[in-house]
């Protein structure tokens, strides 16, 4: 049964192109206009944050689309202030699409005196009035349990999966995925089982924390098209060391598929000086003129699966079924066009 409320997108300043390419979509899919909710997020001299909301949404079923990517800890505080404004607004329900999960690398505590803000982070979002979670690519799936509330956890990799059968339609049968590093064979396992494609582990050794020693591959990578696959890229060191790693273990060409697109620092200097012929990210962080100017890195849109998993959530259907092929490919026909 569709719910008797009205599904209403808001937005912070995390990514707004995104926002609004959901919005767009779902004016497309329910034939009615669908623009974002009229409102306002300003700060004081001082940096506080101030939320005003100009139009009515008593009893609606609220969408907060507000990744918690650099500056994490503003983007973060947006949300939180925004769900506080919609709840004393008194909103049906309030869902927290982030595309993003900030903190979520804090996930357990790796030495004596050091936080799990993942949880704390956990903890604010529900304080604040938020009622639902939909995410993409968590780093950590145990995350899920942090929250006393539902958490919708979408992944990036049926995604790739039509991407790389778009893009390598020729060459299935030369590809290897790889994992960057043992934490996340599970992931690239997910990639392998949908491309029908052997997998590989890049083993790394550190001597401390940032700087990696010495990296082994594991697996036989001679005359492959490697696919690097990780959640997320950062500065960019260990992925263009494990690039360099493979070819020097004689793998064909090397390309990568990340989630969540961080690209701090020297990052993209680094992608585009690499020996990688191409790196995949995602939009769910906005990306920058830099990232996107640059040769070898292709974006790909979230929108199309986000604004289908808003539908779901509101009309009380699956969300699980966007994992399936069948059910993501005619969402995405536009950009991927497969017999």
């Amino acid at each position: 049964m569709p719910s008797l409320t009205e599904p209403k997108l808001i937005a912070g300043n995390a990514n707004l192109p995104l926002a609004r390419s959901i919005a767009r979509r779902m004016s497309l899919y329910r034939g009615v206009d669908q623009g974002l909710v009229n409102a306002r997020v300003e700060r004081f001299n001082d940096g506080e944050i101030f939320v005003e909301v100009f139009e009515n949404v008593r009893g609606e079923d609220m969408f907060i689309i507000q990744p918690t990517s650099n500056p994490a800890n503003d983007n973060l505080m947006e949300l939180l202030i925004i769900a506080d404004a919609l709840r004393r607004s008194s909103a049906s329900r309030i869902t927290a699409v982030i595309p993003y999960f900030g903190y979520a690398r804090q996930d357990r505590r790796t030495k004596a005196r050091t936080p799990i803000s993942a949880k704390l982070v956990a903890n604010m979002l529900t304080g604040a009035g938020i009622e639902r979670i939909l995410t993409m690519d968590l780093h950590a799936a145990q995350i899920q349990g942090f929250f006393d509330i539902p958490v919708d956890n979408l992944y990036a990799s049926p995604i790739f999966a039509l991407d790389v059968r778009t893009q390598f339609k020729d060459r299935m049968g030369d590809l290897m995925v790889v994992s960057p590093d043992v934490g996340g064979v599970a992931r690239a396992r997910e990639l392998a089982k949908r491309i029908n494609a052997p997998l590989s582990i890049v083993d790394k050794r550190r001597e401390k924390p940032g700087e990696v020693a010495e990296m082994t591959v594991i697996g036989d990578v001679t005359d492959k098209i490697c696919l690097i696959v990780d959640d997320i890229c950062d500065t960019a060191g260990t992925l263009c060391k494990a690039a360099q790693v493979l070819l020097d273990n004689g793998a064909r060409e090397v390309h990568s598929y990340i989630s969540h697109g961080v690209m701090s620092g020297p990052a993209v200097e680094r992608v585009s000086n690499s020996v990688m012929k191409s790196l995949v990210i995602t939009d769910s962080i906005q990306p920058t003129a830099e990232i996107l100017a640059a040769p070898n890195i292709r974006v790909v849109p979230t929108a199309p699966i986000f604004t289908q998993a808003i539908l779901n959530i509101w009309n009380g259907t699956s969300v699980s079924s966007l994992f399936e092929d069948k059910t993501l490919r005619p969402i995405y026909e536009s950009l991927y066009h497969m017999d």
